[in-house]
């Protein structure tokens, strides 16, 4: 495989709270994985992130705590950037959006496109607090959605059925920041026209995965965008803090953070450069058509690294000579839960990344949530499932094959390789198996497949204490001790193989490992070979892993509240027996089922009820696959209103429960039972 110059970022995460598990699941530690794998490949990366540190939420909070917004980007981009130092986070560079440097690369930007009379100038209603005396951005603003019915819709877009619609068609609007009904306020704004590279967009994501393969969650929201069509988007903001509208005509307004935040990309690497003393790095990467530019980052983040980002790099492209480089990949990731429900930070649920590391060794953390990585769905972190990771998988097997073969080394051969004397087939079947490891693993990690990657490499570890048990060393050690030095040099192999396979998992582990062999890691697909001569002294072992006792995940356990006991108390009013006779409960055959293309949980269903078809509208797209519900009969609210969801008329409900860890499950009934009967 050719060597390949290969920039890397991560999406910059908000300084305005602390870094927690989900965070790390989603654009942090999949990036470092495959930057560490590139770098032990020969390849030449840099990797790139920093802290976003414009918009209102910071203003909000330091408002909250009388303080000036510098206060709180101070305080989290400091404890952010020294959580994801203590993770084992491999950045080259950790820069920040409030440096002169990102506000120059902003405003260069801003200026290129204003002055080729790109943006748009127009005015428009926004909402406006008249006790906070300011403008308020969208998701300042809560209100009835005109279309659903909602009562925790934005200003401008509905996230329970993804409608967007005008500000002034909001009902009940109340403003986050004082609680008063705002008003509708006029305002002018410049904005950048997105629909004009709408073409460009789709020719680009077109081909990139045609020759890359990008995920099927991140098409398909690119998709959606692109049906609905681009349109043109406010590029200001009537704000104080952010980067500042470098043209008269905008005075005492600020570039709007999602423009100006993705360019801390491009002004990290500028700061990396002047901090190597050579000014013009940067532009060895980011304007070199051969650069491989990944960007990680979470499932919410898409639009803006394969749409809006990519726009913004073409608008420059087309008038000048130094053009940017565009992503290649964005590997977008589901999200991370915490004990089966969401985190919040408010009601006590999860846990920061700086409490876990003061508890546990970054490793343990790294390798559980590498091996269950969001990368096709949502999953959980459990604590029980942490301690079993630790107790069945990194102690049981890999740290006893490595503690029993460096035992029997030290007691048997003075802790020195022995030699490889006359191969069985047993022993070539096991080199056969440490040859392939490598070039599996490189395959999986290519492809972003990093959980599938990081439990190959346990594989190995499997395949290790197998061969060992196997081979019986206990018993050729009195019998014939060449044989069982055999045995020992090639599950040595097995063990360094995996110190170089494990690095980009758990860095500090491998780190100990190969100390304790006495070696250095090698390029990748040198790893499998064998490195270890005869006569090579081998270190004294130490406990790689310790156990985890029930004791101390019960304590970690009894520290949680629960997320939904307040609004289970709220919800849980009584009704009279009249008003549930109201709702007609009947069975229903569904006749087809088919996902909805802008949205990751709604699904089109036909169903077949005693009074004929009707079409349900379902948010449970993320739970089952259309196929699965053709046939099935369900229970189904008959007599709901009518609803419009993403467009699609809904006439009435199906019935499901909320069911740990796999989430909604529809209630199937009997098949015996007649279509219409009702449900009492």
């Amino acid at each position: 495989m050719s060597k390949e110059k290969v920039l890397v970022t991560s999406a910059l995460p908000y300084a305005n709270g602390p870094i927690h598990l989900g965070h790390l699941s989603g654009a942090y530690l999949p990036a470092d994985i495959y930057v560490r794998y590139k770098r032990l490949n020969g390849d030449d990366v840099l990797y790139i992130c920093g802290s976003d540190e414009h918009g209102v939420p910071i203003t909000i909070t330091a408002d909250k705590e009388k303080v000036s917004p510098q206060v709180i980007i101070d305080r989290f981009h400091n404890a952010n950037k020294k959580a994801f130092e203590k993770f084992g986070m491999s950045f080259d560079n950790y820069s920040r959006t409030s440096l002169p440097i990102h506000h120059e690369t902003a405003k260069e930007f801003f200026l290129e496109f204003y002055n080729r009379g790109l943006f748009i100038e127009k005015k428009s209603n926004q909402f406006y607090d008249e006790k906070a005396k300011m403008f308020l951005p969208d998701r300042y603003v809560e209100g009835t959605c005109p279309k659903c019915g909602n009562e925790q819709a934005r200003s401008d877009e509905c996230e329970n059925c993804g409608s967007l619609y005008d500000p002034s068609e909001l009902k009940n609007p109340k403003s986050k920041v004082s609680g008063g009904t705002p008003t509708l306020k006029e305002t002018t704004h410049y904005f950048f026209p997105l629909g004009k590279y709408q073409p460009a967009l789709e020719k680009y994501v077109d081909e990139m995965n045609e020759k890359y393969g990008w995920k099927d969650n991140v098409l398909q929201y690119c998709r959606g965008w692109f049906k609905d069509g681009l349109k043109e988007r406010a590029i200001t903001r009537d704000l104080d803090w952010g980067v500042k509208v470098p043209v008269d005509s905008a005075a005492g307004k600020v570039i709007y953070v999602w423009f100006e935040a993705v360019l801390g990309y491009i002004s990290s690497i500028k700061e990396f450069s002047q901090l190597k003393n050579q000014p013009d790095l940067w532009k060895k990467y980011w304007h070199d058509v051969n650069t491989k530019y990944i960007a990680f980052i979470g499932k919410d983040n898409v639009v803006f690294h394969t749409i809006i980002f990519p726009a913004i790099l073409m608008a420059w492209n087309e008038g000048n000579k130094e053009k940017y480089c565009l992503p290649q990949n964005v590997p977008a990731n589901e999200f991370l839960n915490f004990e089966g429900k969401k985190f919040s930070k408010s009601r006590g649920w999860g846990i920061d990344v700086d409490e876990f590391l003061n508890l546990f060794p970054a490793d343990l953390l790294r390798y559980t949530l590498a091996a269950n990585l969001p990368e096709t769905r949502d999953t959980d972190f459990y604590w029980k499932e942490f301690q079993l990771r630790n107790n069945s998988e990194l102690a049981d097997i890999l740290g006893n094959f490595i503690n029993r073969t460096f035992t029997f080394l030290h007691k048997h051969f003075d802790g020195k390789v022995p030699a490889r004397g006359k191969l069985f087939k047993i022993d070539e079947d096991m080199l056969n198996e440490i040859g392939g490891y490598p070039s599996c693993v490189a395959n999986l990690f290519e492809k972003f497949k990093i959980r599938d990657g990081v439990n190959e490499i346990m594989n190995l570890a499997r395949d290790g204490n197998k061969y060992f048990n196997d081979s019986e060393p206990w018993v050729n050690v009195k019998s014939n001790k060449e044989k069982c030095g055999t045995t020992l040099n090639i599950c040595l192999q097995a063990i360094y193989t995996l110190a170089e396979l494990f690095y980009p998992v758990m860095p500090f582990s491998s780190e100990k490992l190969f100390k304790m062999l006495n070696a250095k890691p090698v390029e990748w697909k040198e790893s499998s070979k064998s490195l270890l001569k005869e006569g090579h002294q081998i270190n004294s072992a130490e406990i790689l892993f310790p156990k985890i006792e029930d004791e101390v995940i019960e304590e970690q356990v009894s520290k949680l509240g629960n997320p939904e006991i307040e609004s289970e108390k709220k919800q849980d009013e009584l009704i009279s027996y009249d008003d549930f006779m109201k709702t007609k409960l009947k069975v229903a055959e569904i006749l087809s089922a088919e996902k909805i293309t802008k949205s990751k949980k709604l699904m089109k269903l036909r169903v077949m009820l005693d009074d004929g078809e009707r079409q349900l509208i379902a948010g449970i797209a993320e739970h089952y696959n259309p196929e699965d519900l053709v046939g099935k009969k369900v229970v189904v609210v008959a007599n709901l209103q009518p609803a419009k969801l993403m467009g699609e008329e809904s006439h009435g409900m199906i019935l499901a429960v909320d069911k740990e860890p796999r989430g909604l499950q529809v209630l199937i009934v009997d098949d015996s039972v007649k279509v219409g009967t009702r449900v009492k």
